[in-house]
């Protein structure tokens, strides 16, 4: 059984493919090996959106309680949150929530994250026992957690 890791990381006001792009790239990186859950998957209907802007009450995916629902599931069944705070202009509440879900249920958090950056706060970094700079520090921390040999 692959082990599954959840891709945090701000959307509000990206594009789907800006949102999507860095969570392709992980997946990539993994080879594979590691199942990545997108809290973007099954949502290509926003790629006609100029930016995201939150919720859809249109597509039940998508709803407040859709959104709410399906990335608490994630993050409990995942082995490992990966949350990519690199370049937020922002505080990402949703990501937030997604890092103290993961430390609530004792699962690692792998966060990047820029000194200064605008989730540089006591509580995010108590909650995440791994702070990198960059997405491929990121990826080889994940890789020797998980004991993947990709």
């Amino acid at each position: 059984m692959a082990y599954k890791v959840y891709l945090a990381g701000p959307m509000y006001k990206l594009s789907y493919d800006e949102a999507t792009a860095w969570r392709e790239e992980v997946w990539q990186k993994l080879g594979g090996k590691v199942k990545c859950l997108s809290p973007l998957r099954g949502k290509a209907f926003l790629k006609e959106e100029r930016e995201l802007r939150g919720s859809y009450e249109k597509y039940p995916l998508s709803t407040d309680k859709g959104i709410n629902f399906r990335d608490h599931w994630d993050v409990q069944r995942c082995d490992l949150v990966l949350a990519n705070l690199a370049g937020a202009t922002r505080v990402s509440i949703g990501t937030a929530m997604e890092v103290a879900w993961a430390h609530a249920y004792g699962k690692p958090v792998v966060l990047v994250m820029e000194e200064g950056s605008v989730h540089d706060h006591p509580m995010i970094r108590e909650c995440s026992p791994f702070i990198v700079h960059s997405l491929d520090e990121a990826i080889k921390i994940i890789k020797t957690i998980l004991d993947v040999n990709i």
